[in-house]
């Protein structure tokens, strides 16, 4: 058990309740060295798996007008407080969060108001209420959604303290600082303040540096914006005024300081110009209250050396649409990067829905992109759910650099659980393809090649997404999955001799695979790397007959972890690296977040951790697709939360040289 506070005034002990002790389950009525709690049948619990410290915490639980009440052992001699952590279970409406408590005249008085500041998850919030004397009771109530509601842990009671002590400790996150986004967060200040309810702190200034940063003048403005753990919230507010970028800046506001963690933003806004190749380095340095003190900033645990710049390629509202997902990214022969994705007009799910596929071109690295392009539209009538396109797939034919897409249309009411058996439009989904022959300026009308791939037994046939490949003998392949008459998926892939006029199909990997990428190994043969719907790794494997067999690799399930989501292999012959396999996912085993990028320099057989590059911790949608970028650099198109993202690497950074080397 860990108290939030041990004294309070004239050493007078805070009774404290971490729940630890307390039997796990629903309960009616619970004693406590706080006294008494009681509740209506299914309004309240001890919840077992999530906990602030230890391993249990108070639930009030989901529905709506759910109550508990805590009958204090003495009603309150003198004024104190009360104060706990809390988190919401989700962030789904409706949800409210109330306290009342019951004064010597027997009535209820709301005294806290938590509709606003209660945050989902990670019990971020310690709440702090005042409470008068002879309070003699106190009642918690919630609205929330069924199957939720509201965790409470540490909870105490005690004299009201002055607010004490002040500790600052700065982060910089691991994230990229994006063209195109005007509040791209650098560092992260956490001002905690120890101590209770009464009195006042002040925060009036800080200095900060972007000493470090590569050039000074691809930053168009600084500012310091509110908000929490989890990065700022423009809603809340910023400190101080806008300022230019220098070496060294000084903001000053009033900003006052609550009790426990107080967070403040450190954000950068990009000229358009601003340098792919470049870096951004901030630091907060040293704070000032309103005393006059001056306080040092520390760092809390390991902060990034510096933030590589890139570029916001597709932001939500642009051109409209709501959503955009599902990165695909080529480069032709003529050097020419070609960015293909989902246009997801009316939010962000997956077909059926109002979905076309749009392509963005960049003649210059990815330092500039053309506007977007719609290059495949099926049709915008709601009867049969817009005709949805999307998933795409891009492929160079590095023997014409004719530029080849791939997508699954789904005409009316049809989805991954839905499409059927059968070979029409109104019975499964479709795979259609357009080309460029003119480096992605323009593009051929939809083609649909299902008669020349599906088996009419399978229920589904689609593509990798993400990228295809030309072998070294001109053949083109795309990786693809389908669903077999009972249900099952499998990766697999496509493949054409002639250049596009006809495809083939291969045999399924194995079972419960899907989207998946292909690359062409030095000996020749062909490497599967796929999402595995079974979680936890990879599944990987070799065919030396365009997919008619397969192969497990000796890493199969081993080597590549993955929390079930689409990822991106690429095989490079750098000039002085050698040949490598370069892959990108989200390095974590739950949860769509650390987006890495890994290097293997032995076709695949380690991925040494020195050469893992960390590009952004965030959580986000989770795919991304590589392709060269000239002779010593990759680029690399993935998922923000909704929206694409352009990001160029340094082979040399890659194999394990600093930022910029």
């Amino acid at each position: 058990m860990i108290g939030i506070f041990a004294t309070g005034v004239a050493g007078a002990p805070a009774a404290v309740e971490s729940f630890e002790s307390r039997p796990a389950g629903g309960f009616e009525s619970l004693a406590s060295p706080l006294g008494r709690w009681s509740a209506p049948a299914g309004h309240a619990a001890i919840h077992d798996e999530y906990a602030r410290n230890g391993s249990q915490s108070l639930h009030l639980c989901g529905g709506a007008g759910r109550e508990m009440v805590l009958a204090l052992a003495e009603p309150m001699a003198a004024a104190g407080e009360l104060r706990f952590w809390a988190e919401r279970w989700t962030g789904r409406a409706p949800f409210s969060f109330r306290i009342d408590a019951r004064e010597r005249s027997g009535d209820w008085r709301e005294v806290y108001n938590g509709d606003a500041a209660i945050r989902v998850g990670g019990f971020h919030v310690e709440v702090g209420v005042a409470l008068d004397p002879g309070v003699a009771a106190l009642r918690f109530r919630s609205t929330t959604p069924p199957n939720s509601g509201l965790l409470i842990d540490d909870l105490a009671i005690g004299p009201a303290r002055p607010l004490g002590a002040v500790r600052a400790d700065a982060i910089q996150p691991v994230v990229p600082v994006l063209v195109g986004k005007p509040d791209n967060p650098v560092v992260g200040l956490r001002v905690q303040v120890a101590g209770g309810l009464s009195g006042a702190r002040q925060l009036t200034g800080l200095k900060v540096t972007l000493a470090g940063t590569t050039r000074l003048r691809d930053v168009r403005t600084v500012r310091v914006l509110r908000g929490g753990p989890d990065g700022p919230d423009g809603r809340a507010g910023r400190f101080g005024k806008d300022a230019a970028p220098r070496d060294e800046i000084v903001f000053k506001d009033q900003h006052p300081l609550a009790a426990g963690d107080n967070w403040l933003w450190l954000c950068v806004e990009l000229v358009e110009t601003a340098d792919l190749d470049g870096h951004i380095d901030a630091a907060v340095t040293a704070i000032k209250l309103d005393d006059g003190s001056i306080h040092e900033v520390g760092e809390d645990g390991p902060t990034a050396d510096a933030l590589r710049i890139g570029r916001a390629l597709r932001r939500r509202g642009d051109d409209a649409s709501q959503a955009y997902r599902i990165p695909g990214l080529a480069t032709t022969t003529k050097g020419t990067l070609i960015a293909v994705y989902d246009i997801r007009r009316r939010g962000g799910s997956d077909l059926p829905g109002d979905i076309d596929v749009g392509m963005s071109r960049s003649t210059d690295g990815g330092q500039s992109w053309e506007p977007m392009r719609v290059i495949m539209d099926m049709g915008d009538d709601p009867k049969w759910n817009y005709d949805g396109i999307g998933d795409p797939a891009v492929l160079v034919d590095k023997t014409n650099n004719r530029t080849w897409v791939a997508a699954v249309w789904s005409h009316g009411n049809i989805s991954w659980n839905t499409s059927g058996k059968g070979m029409n439009p109104e019975q499964t989904f479709q795979l259609m393809m357009v080309r460029s022959d003119d480096d992605g300026r323009t593009w051929s009308q939809p083609i649909n090649v299902t008669g020349q791939l599906k088996d009419p037994d399978w229920r589904l046939l689609a593509q990798g997404p993400g990228r295809g490949i030309t072998l070294r003998d001109g053949t083109l392949v795309f990786a693809a999955q389908f669903r077999a008459g009972n249900g099952a998926p499998h990766s697999t892939m496509i493949h054409s001799k002639d250049h596009g006029k006809s495809w083939t199909i291969g045999a399924g990997v194995k079972g419960n695979t899907t989207e998946a990428q292909v690359v062409e190994l030095g000996d020749g043969a062909l490497m599967i790397n796929c999402r595995d719907n079974r979680g936890g790794a990879r599944t990987i494997a070799t065919t030396t007959d365009l997919g008619r067999t397969w192969t497990l690799h000796p890493t199969d399930r081993k080597a590549l972890i993955e929390p079930v989501c689409m990822a991106s292999l690429l095989r490079i012959e750098h000039p002085r690296s050698g040949p490598m396999l370069l892959f990108s996912n989200p390095n974590t085993r739950n949860g769509r977040r650390k987006m890495t990028l890994k290097v293997s320099t032995d076709e695949g057989m380690t991925w040494p951790t020195e050469r893992h590059t960390l590009y952004d911790m965030r959580p986000g949608c989770g795919y991304s697709c590589l392709s060269p970028v000239g002779e010593d650099h990759v680029g690399l198109l993935y998922e923000g939360m909704f929206e694409l993202y352009f990001l160029r690497f340094p082979i040399a950074e890659l194999m394990g040289g600093r930022p910029g080397e």
